[in-house]
């Protein structure tokens, strides 16, 4: 994601310098269209319009914006920036056999366990839940079913498939009872008919979709702890745009959705907390096919009811040509796993950082997380 055109400092005189098409403009500046203009957080940053439906969520407090965060890994390889990440590790030669979550899913285990503790709407399991005892991949809610239209024909079925795998204690009947667990958890849901609360629309999109699915796993009580989703697509080498474009559609979908997630689950959010990551921003300068190339820093974003909300936090390292990066991006400040282990420890009441993060010490006064 390119930070820089999401959360814009526009009071950084050299952004401009090295943006000059693609840069937005300052709330205030009235040589150029509203549209162009940032929306102002706090008199340095502003939200890119794209992102106004998270504006009130920002001063309400529960949305809080940190700057300038990534990894020690100075690689620009998507595939191997998001293996480092999604294990949890500093570059992506280190080891880790694991994902951050799934070593986060077992210190953090307590019996009774729900099949649906970790769920991945995705095409495919990510590796930040690899190795993970109770997670499952979906690329729908709705796929996970036994198929056929005759009810009777599915209840009877799946009663032979549980008296099947009755009894023992071996690996395939173990799997075998929590794949039923399933499928009896996802029968109660109708993904159709199951409503949003008053006034809430989702965009139609894969986003979308999905958070609208993680809800209703939330409301329906199935003991869902942790979900992840992914939304490719910004790697805008071109066409980027400055208010349309490719990063304006993308920054749109991110914004709606957040926004119909977080007003759906109005009665739960309280103990809910998103997390919006990326794994490296973009060059701090545009290139000549009015886009941006791979880059270092970028934003992360948290959600929720005990974040240091309503400011962008972290350590502005400035973008003069000094400051930069070679060649061109700008510097991490932020470990993207001190982030992580803040919202960690409030949701399980205790410093779990050392088992999901071993080679990570974690500063305790960066307070990202209240």
């Amino acid at each position: 994601m390119d930070g820089l055109n999401a959360v814009v400092p526009y009071a950084e005189d050299d952004y401009h310098r090295l943006r000059p098409t693609l840069g937005l403009k300052a709330p205030n500046d009235k040589t150029s269209s509203s549209i162009d203009r940032t929306l102002d957080l706090d008199g340095f940053f502003g939200l890119n319009p794209a992102l106004a439906p998270l504006l009130p969520l920002f001063r309400e407090g529960r949305l809080s914006v940190v700057h300038a965060v990534g990894s020690n890994d100075l690689t620009r390889s998507h595939f191997e920036a998001m293996s480092a990440m999604e294990r949890g590790v500093g570059t992506a030669k280190a080891s880790a056999s694991s994902g951050w979550l799934a070593r986060y899913l077992d210190a953090t285990a307590a019996e009774p366990l729900s099949p649906l503790r970790a769920v991945a709407l995705s095409s495919t399991m990510p590796d930040s839940l690899r190795g993970a005892t109770h997670a499952i991949q979906l690329e729908s809610l709705d796929d996970f079913r036994l198929s056929s239209g005759d009810r009777k024909w599915v209840e009877s079925f799946q009663k032979g498939l549980g008296e099947l795998y009755e009894g023992g204690s071996d690996a395939v009947r173990e799997a075998g009872r929590q794949t039923l667990e399933v499928l009896d958890s996802l029968s109660k849901i109708d993904l159709d008919s199951y409503p949003s609360e008053r006034g809430v629309a989702y965009p139609d999109s894969e986003l979308g979709r999905g958070l609208r699915q993680v809800a209703v796993m939330i409301k329906t009580g199935l003991g869902l702890e942790v979900a992840c989703l992914d939304r490719g697509g910004w790697d805008t080498h071109f066409g980027q745009g400055r208010s349309e474009g490719l990063l304006t559609g993308l920054l749109d979908d991110l914004a709606r959705s957040l926004a119909a997630f977080s007003a759906d689950i109005r009665n739960f959010r309280e103990r809910v907390t998103v997390v919006v990551q990326t794994e490296f921003g973009r060059r701090a300068y545009e290139n000549v096919t009015l886009g941006t190339d791979h880059g270092r820093g970028s934003v992360m974003m948290l959600l929720g009811p005990t974040v240091a909300g309503g400011k962008v936090a972290g350590e502005w390292p400035g973008m003069r040509k000094d400051q930069l990066e070679e060649p061109g991006d700008l510097r991490v400040t932020t470990d993207y796993r001190q982030i992580l282990s803040e919202a960690l420890a409030w949701h399980s009441g205790s410093d779990s950082s050392r088992e999901v993060f071993p080679s990570f010490s974690a500063r305790a006064s960066a307070s990202f997380v209240l």
